[in-house]
């Protein structure tokens, strides 16, 4: 009779750890692993796991049902037997020692394996589950009808949709895991907060441009191609607000020289967005458009900048060199304790850089060191901010282009070099 009576509990235990396995394992596992393997070939467990999957609810509340009716009754069992054992004192010795035994055996042990290999264990306990999903339909229809119930006396609306910061966070786990490599976490990163980036975010501004009166001298217009190395060059009619076109290089020069065609019948028309037009919906208008470049209207009307095609792949892919680009370092390290700085960067891989804690609604070094000091500053002028001093090297149509950073160590480390500044 004890043999029995302990082979029960024993029972009992067992069925108590597989609902916190199977609980675990449908919880943590992964479902394109799971569709992956099911779709390998006959992986009739894999499909079972699928499904029960897809209608987690039902499953979950299958499993809740089944752990607490076998916790329940072993406890239940197991205090009737130590009374009948130790008098008095059985009830105490059950409670501790079966609640100690179900914490370890039953919960623990069992989902803390299932964590492990969450995938194969879900495939094993599938068939079981689908059974046991058949018998206790009713019950849960029953739980299930009292939580829509909740659900709309609280005016619960559950959502499903995941945000840019989940899926980053997402891609930093496969990525610290080993699936993907740092070049594909790049890449994935950079996909995520595409859809986010504005025109305004990327665009050279007007003062940068490249740009030509439509009545410059053809000649010029050769110089500028010569000077500027650029394949494409802007073309305005009396200032700068009223972009016409762009002139292609191909279409400028010919076999035997400069085309003999006026520059208005060579121009290629401009596509016009708006400062807070979406980088997305901008590649689908160049691409529909055949075109280059956009050029990027301020809210005045007047010319904000410009964007290309390239820029906005660049926020895909990365930086994108030609044999004709002068590769620019936007983090030269002079020495230890001095940095030369490209103003043009982001002020936000700026603060990275230099282990800075602060926020700016500025969007360039350039913006920010105007914003410190007052009024447009000049070549040689400098500031300090916490443990740096920054100061000016170049200023171009009054934009600060470059500046010099000195790291004081006494006050904090300086910063560490990257790749190509080691190099």
């Amino acid at each position: 009779m004890t043999a029995a009576c302990i082979t029960f509990i024993v029972i009992l235990l067992l069925f108590s750890a597989f609902f916190s396995a199977s609980e675990t394992a449908y919880s943590s596992l992964n479902k394109n692993r799971l569709k992956t393997a099911a779709e390998k070939g006959q992986n009739r467990p894999a499909e079972i796991a699928c499904k029960l999957s897809d209608h987690y609810d039902k499953l979950i509340a299958t499993i809740l049902i089944g752990n607490n009716l076998v916790n329940i009754l072993l406890a239940s069992f197991s205090t009737v037997l130590f009374v009948k054992w130790f008098g008095e004192k059985g009830a105490l010795i059950s409670s501790i020692g079966i609640t100690a035994i179900v914490i370890i055996f039953g919960e623990i042990t069992p989902k803390t394996l299932a964590k492990d290999c969450p995938e194969r264990l879900a495939m094993a306990v599938a068939p079981f589950l689908n059974i046991l999903i058949w018998i206790l339909t009713p019950v849960c229809n029953i739980f299930s009808a009292w939580t829509h119930f909740l659900i709309k006396s609280f005016h619960l609306q559950p959502s499903n949709k995941v945000s840019s910061e989940e899926l980053l966070l997402l891609v930093d786990e496969v990525q610290q895991g080993g699936s993907i490599n740092s070049n594909e976490g790049e890449l994935l990163r950079n996909a995520i907060e595409f859809s986010e980036q504005e025109a305004k975010d990327i665009a050279t501004p007007r003062v940068k441009l490249a740009a030509v009166p439509i009545t410059m001298d053809k000649a010029d217009i050769a110089a500028h191609f010569t000077e500027t190395k650029f394949s494409r060059l802007i073309v305005y009619e009396n200032n700068i607000d009223n972009i016409v076109g762009a002139i292609h290089r191909k279409n400028f020069f010919t076999g035997r020289g400069i085309t003999p065609r006026p520059v208005r019948d060579i121009i290629t028309p401009p596509l016009f967005v708006s400062t807070n037009e979406k980088i997305s919906l901008l590649l689908r208008k160049l691409q529909r458009r055949k075109a280059q470049l956009a050029v990027v209207i301020d809210e005045f009307g007047g010319t904000y900048g410009i964007v290309t095609m390239e820029d906005v792949l660049e926020e895909l892919v990365g930086e994108i060199w030609d044999e004709t680009d002068d590769i620019i370092e936007p983090f030269k390290r002079i020495s230890d304790t001095l940095v030369q700085v490209d103003a043009s960067v982001d002020f936000d891989d700026f603060s990275d850089y230099f282990h800075l804690d602060i926020e700016s609604d500025m969007v360039s070094v350039n913006g920010w060191v105007i914003d410190n000091m007052d009024g447009i500053p000049q070549v040689g002028e400098s500031f300090n901010f916490k443990n740096l001093t920054i100061t000016i090297q170049k200023v171009e149509h009054r934009c600060v282009s470059q500046i010099e950073v000195t790291i004081h160590p006494d006050t904090a480390h300086a910063p560490e070099a990257t790749e190509e500044t080691e190099e």
